[in-house]
């Protein structure tokens, strides 16, 4: 059902447009990535740096890695964005590799292969039983010094959250059904998202930002969670 929802969504374009422009927090991460790394080797880039992106839509925050010289991977479970995803690498002469998979299933990577992943509100969408695969999974394919940039749904200071797992809850805690777009989504306090990556991961930093976000022509005000995490 989630994957009818996200591929009725990218064709409606209702919250979701194209687009190959990066999202400002993919660009902020990958500043202080390379900051970070840069400690260790000064000449650091991203030039042959594995990079997934999970739920990597229409290819912008995997693009903007590749253009930097990243080999880059996109999991999508739409078609739709799938396509636009592929036009967009073909037309700049990107060698992409955006393919459909389920992030909440097993990954076809091997062990220790990656070193950047991206979470941008993606598997939010996941089911508790899926979000336990995804966790082990990208702890799975991180290289030992890997490290992740993760943006979730927040609980805490969102009201319009809280007025949803209310009035529209979903199968597990703290989960609504969006009553606009069909699509399950998962929001966390700070505790929860502590609990969730804390076992694998060793969260760097975690913020609590403000965006707005338009869904069938009206806008709301969202809070998210910006962790930095490292593999455990």
């Amino acid at each position: 059902m989630q994957e009818k929802a996200w591929e009725g969504e990218y064709q409606s374009k209702r919250m979701l447009s194209p687009s190959n422009v990066p999202q400002a927090d993919v660009v902020r991460f990958a500043k202080w990535l390379k900051k970070l790394k840069r400690k260790e080797n000064a000449e650091f880039d991203f030039d042959g740096v594995a990079v997934l992106d999970l739920g990597s839509g229409t290819g912008r925050n995997a693009f903007y890695f590749a253009e930097q010289g990243a080999i880059a991977t996109g999991y999508e479970i739409s078609d739709t964005a799938l396509a636009t995803a592929c036009s967009f690498a073909q037309k700049a002469g990107l060698a992409i590799d955006y393919r459909k998979q389920d992030i909440g299933a097993e990954y076809p990577l091997p062990d220790s292969s990656i070193d950047v992943v991206l979470d941008i509100t993606s598997s939010n969408s996941l089911t508790d039983a899926a979000r336990s695969n995804y966790l082990s999974e990208v702890h799975r394919v991180l290289r030992s010094d890997g490290n992740m940039l993760v943006r979730a749904l927040s609980k805490e200071g969102d009201r319009h959250a809280k007025e949803l797992v209310e009035r529209f809850p979903g199968p597990d805690v703290d989960t609504y059904v969006h009553p606009d777009l069909h699509i399950t989504e998962k929001v966390f306090t700070r505790e929860t998202f502590e609990q969730t990556y804390g076992e694998l991961f060793t969260i760097h930093t975690l913020d609590r930002i403000e965006h707005y976000v338009t869904v069938s022509g009206r806008k709301y005000k969202r809070q998210y969670w910006i962790g930095y995490l490292g593999k455990k």
